[in-house]
């Protein structure tokens, strides 16, 4: 039985059409981006934390991640309100479509914010002030599309402030390695939603919008590669600086091979080819993840 027609056994039916198109505003049915926002969270935790950082610290982020997520999703669809239905794969969002209003939107949005707010009620002060630029920076980005050449690289600041904030929950400190792993992720960032961004770039070509993959170019390829690089590079450093045993190394010769097969897929510049690309990079963070898991393991035994 699914989610909605178990909702459809208590709650009358409007009410469940209207949390239908709530969570279609939230991607609920996306988990994607979750996935990219958790992996480099836990690696930040496990870090900080040399192993489990604890049922408090783990379920206050793994919670206002998805959470923080869910908002930004709602607010970006705000944002291209009057462009999506102009992208062949956003033509049927929501607002596309005129199944929800801007004030209905901006008030799931709030909500959201104040639910995640909620989860750091158990965390220290430190992580509390933190969750400010990264509110700033979660609700500013989809905005930042109509003037900045790159909004994929203000994304990947957004998407690495619970890296900081991770730290901050731990350890009541942000250390250098925090900034290491925090630059690391806003360059793999920077390279999958540049993929993400080459699925849709003839439709923002037309349409004004401004994308990374608009501004490289014919060279949307290379920068991609280069961001891959660069971040694998810092993770190298990463397990240099924790002293890393083998399970943490044996995610670089997967991650590499992963990116070699990046390359030749997204080389073809095929939406649905680049589309499908940029959703295996899920598998990156988790492989990374279970690395510096079997890291800490290791050196607990």
């Amino acid at each position: 039985m699914n989610i909605r027609r178990l909702l459809l056994r208590f709650l009358p039916g409007k009410v469940v059409g209207r949390l239908s198109v709530y969570g279609r505003l939230m991607r609920i049915d996306k988990p994607i981006g979750t996935l990219l926002l958790l992996w480099p969270t836990y690696w930040a935790m496990w870090v900080a934390a040399e192993g489990y950082p604890g049922h408090t610290v783990f379920w206050a982020f793994t919670l206002g991640v998805f959470l923080m997520r869910s908002a930004g999703c709602v607010v970006n669809d705000f944002a291209d309100r009057h462009f999506d239905g102009a992208v062949a794969r956003t033509k049927n969002r929501p607002f596309a479509v005129g199944e929800v209003g801007e004030t209905e939107a901006l008030l799931l949005t709030a909500v959201l914010c104040v639910l995640a707010a909620l989860c750091l009620l158990p965390l220290n002060n430190l992580t509390k002030w933190m969750s400010l630029p990264a509110l700033f920076l979660a609700v500013t980005y989809p905005f930042t599309k109509r003037f900045f050449p790159l909004p994929q690289f203000y994304l990947g600041l957004a998407f690495s402030f619970g890296i900081p904030m991770a730290f901050a929950a731990v350890q009541n400190d942000v250390p250098p390695v925090a900034w290491l792993i925090f630059a690391a992720n806003a360059l793999w960032t920077l390279a999958y939603d540049t993929i993400y961004a080459m699925a849709d770039k003839e439709d923002d070509l037309k349409i004004g919008i401004k994308t990374s993959a608009v501004t490289f170019g014919n060279r949307d390829v290379l920068a991609v590669m280069v961001c891959h690089a660069c971040f694998t590079a810092l993770m190298v450093v990463l397990g240099w600086q924790i002293g890393a045993q083998w399970p943490y190394w044996l995610a670089l010769p997967i991650t590499l091979w992963m990116q070699w097969r990046q390359y030749h897929a997204v080389k073809t510049r095929d939406r649905m080819v680049c589309f499908r690309t940029f959703l295996g990079n899920n598998r990156i963070g988790l492989v990374w993840f279970v690395g510096l898991a079997g890291h800490y393991l290791r050196q607990a035994w």
